[in-house]
């Protein structure tokens, strides 16, 4: 049956599992914010991050081990799923290998988070993301709350969020933790399952060992239940491989979480941000974990905030959520998931996505089928037209690498970034973001996003604006063949730009262009391309 919430409760007013004061646990920092909507209103996004524009994200956990891609640690218990396939020939049946056997075989021995961020920083990212725990439930950093199923205690036996924020402060970059970790209670069911032919017909995945299951074996003396948290009745249409999307909002029959899980990933997430200060906190849900299930992610955002203004004199944090409302829009940035808007947004947002899966897929790498330098900076050209941040995810490999092919698609971005940002960072929207054919062939947004990809390409007739100060900037998508852009928005007596022109010049370069203005638009002639790139050109004009 599917969940029938109280209206005070949708108001924010009257959680499901409200936290009973006095029960042990992480104090929430007290403050002019407090854990309803209508105060966590007040925020406001810092000057930083609407500079910054350009963040790279390490989306890197246990389930790159496997180098099969996304949801590995959900799909290797789906039989006849691609992922359970490659399970079976890598590591054998999930009922005799699982999911916390996977852990075990990742060490990370490469990995050098220094030399990545240093990387990532000559790329143009102003800020870096690490993920702190994903809907496996590992956490990655030295977790008070998490004790046994950690990244210092299993598998690597270090401190990854402790590495990388080291690195970020190191080389000047903000530095944000992603946390998708609410989500285990439902997303992990799948363990709980068997096969349904075969020769392990009827055997029962390891989704519900206990402590006491685990004499003799790596992992005796460990609960995987505190890992997988499948002590609970299965979700209404569990078998349904699709129902877990349409549950992510924790209704339409999701088995409810308990206080115990709801509270203890309260305390996981007061826990990272107390120990590792971070700038940002990413959620990977429905406007912020757990919500309306429980209050928890509405004092976890109150407790940052407040936390925020007492330690730093000022509000200096960011969170992250996604499909939010209109209200739920003041209280963090919006989030859009492989996807852009296509308007000029009120308020700051950001586009997260990736160049190839979230989590490391070899055979993406060996089909060459990442996103491109090109089409990297062309959306993120085109984001920051719309008031809006990129966020960037470069797939690591379990041992902490990344691979030639992703080194060289952030070094074409760096080279990019080096002669042009002054068209990127620090920019804000102009009156409109853009004119050409491409704008006829926008995607809606499908959910949380989703409609990267699905326009036309870009041409040279396709421009995006953005300003800074005096200046406007205008982004010519590709390189014109004859030489020559015609920008209607720039015609002899546009609303947009009633003043003159005195000078037009690249991005970079100080030399001016020639140019004519008339009522058809403002006609610019290109110099000789040389080394100039030959895709999103940036023009100062003045």
């Amino acid at each position: 049956m599917s969940m029938a919430l109280p209206a005070a409760m949708l108001a924010g007013r009257l959680p499901l599992q409200a936290m009973a004061a006095g029960l042990p646990g992480e104090p929430m920092m007290k403050g002019p914010f407090q854990p309803n909507w209508s105060s966590l209103a007040q925020f406001s996004t810092p000057s930083w991050f609407r500079d910054a524009k350009f963040g790279i994200w390490a989306h890197w956990g246990p389930q790159c081990q496997a180098e099969s891609g996304d949801w590995y640690a959900r799909h290797m218990y789906i039989e006849g799923y691609r992922q359970y396939n490659i399970h079976l020939k890598k590591y054998g049946h999930p009922s005799q290998f699982g999911f916390k056997d996977v852990i075990n075989e990742w060490k990370a021995e490469s990995w050098e988070p220094d030399a990545l961020v240093e990387l990532y920083k000559r790329a143009g990212a102003k800020y870096f993301i690490a993920l702190a725990n994903h809907h496996d439930n590992l956490d990655l950093y030295d977790s008070k709350y998490q004790p046994h199923w950690n990244s210092l205690k299993v598998g690597p036996r270090k401190d990854l969020v402790g590495g990388w924020v080291k690195a970020a402060r190191n080389h000047g970059l903000h530095f944000g933790v992603s946390v998708h970790a609410a989500h285990t209670w439902s997303w992990m069911e799948t363990a709980q399952r068997a096969d349904k032919q075969g020769p392990y017909a009827g055997i029962p995945y390891d989704g519900k060992l206990t402590k006491k299951d685990g004499k003799g074996t790596w992992w005796e003396g460990l609960d995987p239940q505190e890992l997988y948290a499948q002590n609970h009745a299965l979700s209404e249409n569990s078998n349904d491989n699709g129902a877990i999307h349409r549950q992510w909002n924790w209704g339409n029959g999701v088995c409810p979480p308990t206080a115990a899980y709801c509270e203890k990933f309260y305390n996981r997430t007061i826990d990272l941000i107390n120990k590792y200060d971070p700038d940002l906190v990413y959620f990977d849900d429905t406007a912020l974990p757990l919500w309306p299930a429980s209050d928890a992610g509405l004092r976890i955002a109150a407790h940052f905030y407040n936390r925020s203004l007492k330690n730093r004199k000022s509000l200096e944090v960011i969170i992250n959520g996604k499909i939010l409302d209109e209200q739920q829009r003041k209280c963090m940035v919006w989030d859009i998931e492989r996807g852009h808007s296509n308007a000029i947004e009120p308020l700051p947002w950001q586009t997260d996505t990736c160049i190839g899966d979230w989590h490391y897929d070899r055979e993406i790498y060996e089909k060459k089928g990442y996103k491109s330098a090109k089409t990297v900076i062309q959306m993120l050209v085109d984001i920051v037209s719309k008031n809006g941040n990129l966020l960037l995810n470069i797939p690591v490999r379990g041992n902490g690498t990344i691979d030639e092919e992703e080194l060289k698609i952030v070094d074409e971005i760096g080279q990019w970034m080096t002669v042009n940002n002054e068209s990127i960072y620090g920019t804000r929207p102009w009156k409109v973001f853009g004119e050409g054919p491409a704008l006829a062939n926008t995607a809606p947004l499908n959910e949380q996003g989703f409609n990267e990809g699905k326009g036309k390409p870009y041409t040279a007739a396709d421009i995006r604006f953005a300003t800074k100060g005096d200046l406007l900037f205008a982004t010519v998508m590709e390189w014109p063949e004859n030489g020559k852009v015609l920008i209607k928005n720039l015609a002899a007596g546009s609303p947009h730009y009633p003043g003159a022109i005195s000078k037009i010049s690249l991005a970079g370069n100080d030399a001016g262009l020639q140019f004519s203005r008339t009522a058809d638009g403002l006609e610019i002639v290109f110099p000789d391309r040389g080394s100039f790139p030959s895709y999103a050109v940036p023009l100062k004009i003045s």
